[in-house]
């Protein structure tokens, strides 16, 4: 019965839709958690992390237990957007190399941005052991310390080597959007998360 007390361990639920309480704090029942978080800085984005705080201290005890983990990672000092689950398909899926999703990030840069470095990044620069060099899908100025970056990859420290591979160096870094999925629309504080709707994860999915 609706705002009973659950007294039998072995009494079935309906869970689609089930909203309940533990110990007093709400919960509705989810059969997956699809979650996105603007993730601040001094945060590791692993399960055991080694220098500083993991991201999952950013949630509630009970995702853990679910064994909720992120969706590739973020750097330590950068900022933005990052997708977490429980959902092992679904983190295979939007992590494979072959998925080519764009992601959009803002990068402060030490020295002054210049139409040349934004046509360097366009046209592709040679980092180490790459055998090849490596474009991004779009660039743009934003400020004089400051550019978009738009890339398909997810290499090791990707953007920061490629500002370096092209004469100048990153001082921040945030990412902006994953796909069509955007901070701006999210409306997250930064260490603040939320639930994917069913619409942002099909999106997510290219469906």
């Amino acid at each position: 019965m609706a705002g009973s007390p659950a007294t039998d361990w072995l009494e079935d639920f309906v869970p689609v839709g089930l909203a309940f309480t533990v110990e007093g704090e709400a919960w509705v029942y989810r059969a997956q958690l699809y979650l996105a978080l603007n993730k601040p800085a001094g945060i590791e984005c692993s399960r055991k992390p080694s220098h500083h705080p993991g991201v999952l201290t950013l949630f509630p005890h009970p995702f853990t237990e679910r064994g909720l983990q992120p969706v590739g990672r973020l750097d330590h000092d950068t900022t933005g957007l990052l997708l977490l689950s429980d959902d092992g398909a679904f983190i295979h899926a939007q992590s494979s190399p072959k998925r080519h999703q764009d992601k959009t990030y803002v990068a402060t840069v030490a020295e002054p941005a210049t139409p040349a470095l934004i046509a360097q990044l366009i046209g592709g620069v040679q980092l180490i052991d790459e055998p090849r060099p490596i474009a991004a899908v779009s660039a743009r100025m934003l400020g004089e310390h400051e550019i978009e970056i738009v890339l398909t990859q997810g290499k090791y420290h990707q953007v920061k080597r490629m500002l370096a591979a092209a004469g100048n160096h990153c001082a921040a870094l945030r990412r902006e959007a994953i796909g069509g999925l955007t901070l701006a629309d999210l409306d997250l504080p930064l260490g603040g998360w939320t639930y994917l709707s069913e619409a942002q994860q099909q999106s997510l999915r290219g469906g």
